[in-house]
């Protein structure tokens, strides 16, 4: 099926799955998964790739807006690698959300009490949910990764 796609429905089916991501990501998060500050970040990539794909259906195709779709689902795989990265302990997270409390060695008692009491709930280096053993945000990696082809090869099908 894929293959016999124009440039123009590549690119909007792509900026669809964005959309979809995007929508299940919001109804995990009604149903009462908190969203850490990787997971929020995570959206704004497809938020960019749905509004290409807007774009596109209201002013037209252009290789341009492929290319810009392609940058923005690579950079919403990068950063779901990245979050996956920190759930398995790969690598550390941003100490916001990953349990970091900064230097404490020259914090009085009561600034350390503080930064605990101030510190964000969710965390990142957690996964909430495994979904057949993957984290949401390596299932985002897995989706985004396939995006970013789907986005390319309406690049290069415009090239033509």
């Amino acid at each position: 099926m894929i293959a016999t796609l124009s440039a123009r429905r590549l690119a909007l089916l792509a900026a669809a799955t964005s959309a979809v991501l995007l929508i299940a990501a919001l109804m995990f998060q009604a149903a009462g998964y908190k969203p850490c500050e990787l997971c929020i970040l995570q959206r704004w990539p497809h938020l960019a790739a749905v509004i290409v794909g807007a774009i596109i259906l209201f002013s037209g195709f252009r290789r341009g807006w492929a290319l810009l779709g392609m940058l923005a689902a690579a950079a919403a795989a990068a950063i779901a690698l990245y979050h996956a990265g920190v759930e398995l302990h790969w690598w550390p997270g941003p100490a916001a959300c990953s349990g970091g409390l900064g230097d404490i060695g020259a914090v009085s008692a009561s600034d350390l009490v503080n930064r605990i009491r101030s510190s964000q709930v969710v965390r990142c280096d957690q996964p909430a949910l495994l979904i057949f053993g993957l984290s949401m945000a390596a299932w985002n990696a897995l989706a985004s990764a396939g995006l970013t082809v789907l986005w390319g090869l309406s690049a290069i099908r415009a090239g033509r």
